[in-house]
């Protein structure tokens, strides 16, 4: 089971030991928590009552002892839909900081899964109306099925038209029959590099997918159009 989700809602890794534990145990003390999560005492009290503050989990007395009770699953949508109201109420104001800082850099370096979203989250708000790919593959799917279904989606809900260069060994992937409004072409079976380019109007992304996969986003439009203008040449070299 991938709890990464948990640890992006903003659970650490003893909040998620400690609630996956609870889970199975059902109704317990803080000692068979403590067995079966196999953490220390001291940093299972400490998170039980962090969990019970998130309103992940609640308890009650038995004489002196607490006897602790998972909340159901379900209610973690409603821990989420409270962060995502407060964090509404602060976005104007982050995004003003933001208009008022200095320029970005005209590279930035991304690591990791997380990093690796950011980076596309970046390129599907660069604007243009053409996104394209070159060189994608297998090991793209690292990201998620979910991820990749539903990044294209918001790329076409912006009216943004997809031309994509796979990897041969993508092509099972059926990209073209998952990806609205996006036009799929694979190369030539043989060597398949790791290295992945989308070009985005001015912005060009350049993700290694390495196990811990790097990512480097570069901001200036004469190296995205020289970059596009080789796209295009290979787009009319690669098949359907």
């Amino acid at each position: 089971m991938n709890m990464q989700i948990l640890e992006d809602i903003g659970l650490t890794n003893a909040e998620i030991k400690v609630y996956l534990a609870l889970l199975e145990l059902g109704v317990a003390g803080a000692g068979q928590i403590i067995e079966k999560s196999h953490l220390q005492s001291s940093v299972v009290h400490m998170t039980l009552n962090n969990l019970i503050n998130k309103g992940f989990i609640s308890f009650t007395l038995q004489g002196k002892k607490r006897i602790y009770q998972s909340s159901n699953p379900e209610h973690i949508l409603n821990y989420i839909e409270d962060k995502k109201k407060q964090f509404q109420d602060i976005l104007p104001e982050l995004i003003l900081k933001q208009k008022k800082s200095k320029e970005k850099p005209a590279s930035e370096t991304f690591e990791g899964i997380r990093g690796i979203k950011e980076l596309l989250y970046e390129l599907l708000e660069a604007g243009g109306k053409e996104h394209h790919t070159l060189g994608s593959a297998k090991e793209s799917l690292m990201l998620g099925d979910g991820f990749w279904i539903d990044y294209h989606k918001k790329r076409a809900q912006k009216g943004i038209r997809a031309s994509l260069i796979f990897n041969e060994s993508l092509r099972s992937w059926k990209a073209e029959k998952k990806y609205p409004q996006a036009e799929v072409r694979y190369t030539k079976e043989g060597f398949e590099p790791l290295t992945e380019t989308i070009i985005r109007n001015d912005k060009i992304g350049i993700i290694i997918w390495t196990e811990k996969p790097i990512g480097i986003l570069i901001h200036n439009k004469a190296a995205a159009d020289s970059y596009d203008k080789f796209f295009q040449m290979l787009w009319k070299q690669a098949k359907a």
